[in-house]
């Protein structure tokens, strides 16, 4: 284990976090607000500790980033720099207890978008934004950040991105991963700058549109409003920004080709018909529900259900309606659409479509052969044929995934939430999509957990961001073992 090297790294990804710092302190100057000193000093903080770990460590000998260096380095990340952000919430009196801070910053970089911050709007514009952009940082993820300007990470970068972004198989979109990370992350920062674009046409001011276009492009769904979307009252905003949840959804190495022109790659992808079948069924079985309950207009029905299936599946966790006073169907729809998530290779999070997709064709194919026990069968992707180890691969994935939700749902029980909160608080966590059902539902947030059941979340939020094997890897005895 080159703990030399792990901190060496931590330390870069430290700095420029730092970096990032100095635009929330940017925005404080231009609106005159109060938090402009602790922004300052939660900048020089990060950056020093930052530069410290660097420096006390930038003589290690360069070598490959080993598989078990890289699963520490990229949860060390986040755990340290979730820490760091939560300094910065301190120091600005956003809150006044670390669990809430730590809670709101790993909320942010996973993208959960679970917050405990009562009162929003009242909070300065400062914070608001270090909020909105700590979710566009963890989108693409700060390691894939380092890798694609940090060249002489070498060939180890390969092994960040493989447990930063996990892949069924890796597709070297070109022939080095820096230039990888670049790409997917110039496609990132034009399709934010498109978004924002279109929201400051839609009518929102250009801070707010610059801070929704963060947590949308990011799956985040943290608002600079108590009533999120739902704020703006505007049905244009409404579909752009479903729009833009939809598009955050798709796996970004598809985008690499549709800006090549060769669009056909998209469409022949088996789990984007699979994502934009799942969206449709559940938007119009959701929509039909409620106009057929409550009655009302039915294009204001189909939107609002738009809205939420979009941000559910995709875990950005926006709301334009209270589905808590939807129907129990409606709601367990929206509850299991959670799991789905977005495709691999997105900024979504959940099990992935590609994965609830291969199990169903496993599903068939068993059944199949119970039918038919002498023929002999194959599953393919995209015209691919899969190995039997990538099938028993997505298994494993997710039985430990249910199994953590499991564990944690009873974890949360215990401390005193009821069954319901309990539940739905933990899949919400663990699929980093934020609002969730009882005392954390659409209109409410997390600030009423007890502080047990907070860290219960924290640790889903990180295992489900980082796609479970990452974190759970850390806590194998086996692991640490020369």
């Amino acid at each position: 284990m080159n703990f030399r090297l792990i901190l060496n790294v931590i330390g870069i990804a430290l700095i420029f976090v730092s970096f990032f710092m100095m635009f929330p302190v940017i925005v404080s100057l231009i609106y005159k607000q109060s938090d402009t000193i602790p922004l300052v000093k939660s900048f020089f903080i990060t950056l020093v500790s930052g530069a410290t770990f660097y420096l006390l460590t930038r003589k290690h000998k360069r070598e490959e980033i080993r598989s078990r260096d890289a699963f520490i380095i990229v949860t060390a990340s986040w755990v340290t720099i979730a820490f760091f952000s939560s300094i910065l919430f301190l120091l600005t009196g956003t809150f006044h207890s670390f669990t809430d801070a730590y809670f709101e910053s790993m909320a942010g970089f996973t993208t959960t978008g679970a917050s405990v911050l009562n009162n929003i709007e009242a909070s300065p514009k400062g914070v608001l934004f270090w909020r909105s952009m700590i979710q566009w940082i963890g989108g693409m993820g700060i390691i894939v950040f380092a890798i694609a300007i940090l060249p002489f990470l070498g060939t180890g970068g390969m092994q960040l991105f493989k447990a930063e972004v996990p892949e069924i198989s890796v597709d070297k979109l070109r022939p080095r991963i820096i230039d990888t990370a670049k790409a997917l992350w110039f496609i990132y920062v034009t399709l934010t700058s498109i978004d924002a674009v279109l929201l400051m046409a839609g009518g929102m001011d250009t801070y707010d549109a610059i801070c929704h276009a963060f947590t949308t492009m990011a799956t985040g769904g943290f608002s600079t409003k108590d009533s999120s979307i739902a704020h703006f009252e505007s049905p244009s905003i409404e579909y752009i920004t479903s729009i833009f949840m939809f598009l955050a959804g798709i796996n970004y190495s598809l985008y690499f080709y549709v800006f090549k022109g060769k669009i056909s790659r998209l469409l022949r992808s088996s789990e984007f018909r699979f994502y934009l079948t799942i969206i449709s069924i559940a938007t119009v079985i959701i929509t039909m529900n409620i106009w057929g309950i409550s009655g009302g207009f039915l294009p204001d029905t189909f939107r609002h259900s738009l809205f939420q299936v979009i941000s559910l599946i995709t875990t950005t966790g926006y709301a334009v309606a209270d589905y808590e006073k939807w129907s129990s169907f409606a709601q367990t729809v929206l509850v299991i659409i959670m799991f789905f998530g977005g495709m691999i290779g997105s900024t979504g999070g959940g099990i992935k479509q590609v994965r609830i997709l291969l199990m169903l064709k496993q599903g068939h194919r068993e059944m199949y052969q119970l039918i038919h026990p002498h023929a002999i069968t194959t599953i393919k992707l995209n015209g691919r044929f899969l190995d039997k180890e990538i099938l028993g691969s997505i298994w494993g994935f997710v039985f430990l995934f249910l199994g953590v939700c499991v564990i944690a749902t009873i974890g949360m029980a215990a401390v005193g939430t009821d069954m319901i909160t309990s539940a739905t608080t933990v899949i919400s966590a663990s699929c980093n999509v934020g609002p969730a059902l009882g005392e954390a539902g659409p209109t409410d947030n997390y600030a009423s957990i007890p502080v047990a059941g907070k860290w219960i979340l924290i640790f889903c939020m990180l295992t489900g961001r980082l796609e479970v094997y990452t974190v759970l890897i850390l806590l194998v005895p086996l692991f640490w073992k020369k």
